[in-house]
């Protein structure tokens, strides 16, 4: 590839990124929203579960962290974050793919 087509292309495709950033930040919201995942948690606060930000501090630089969240979000459980459990989530209640966009969208948050 030629250095002119280079520089053409590096400023589409870091603007790609940015166009796509804000529209999967509202997929993920409304994700989460629309499971009722809310009931239980907040981007910034502490409810029956842990917000969303302290998932995603606790996590950071985990490269296992969404294979590990996926699985935690379906079976349930307790002790990570406190002694109340977390229900288990079915694919009945969000989907593989909804529930895959959810944690990309809490493992962003900062």
């Amino acid at each position: 590839m030629s250095n002119l087509s280079l520089s053409l292309l590096l400023p589409l495709l870091a603007s790609a990124l940015f166009i796509s950033t804000p529209a999967q930040a509202a997929d993920g919201e409304a994700i989460v929203k629309k499971a009722r995942c809310v009931a239980c948690h907040a981007v910034d606060q502490k409810r029956v579960g842990p917000a969303y930000k302290d998932v995603a501090a606790k996590y950071k630089g985990d490269g296992s962290a969404p294979a590990h969240l996926f699985d935690k979000v379906r079976s349930g459980g307790a002790g990570n974050w406190g002694q109340v459990p977390m229900l288990p989530h079915p694919a009945d209640k969000i989907s593989d793919d909804d529930l895959k966009a959810a944690i990309s969208w809490i493992l962003a948050l900062h």
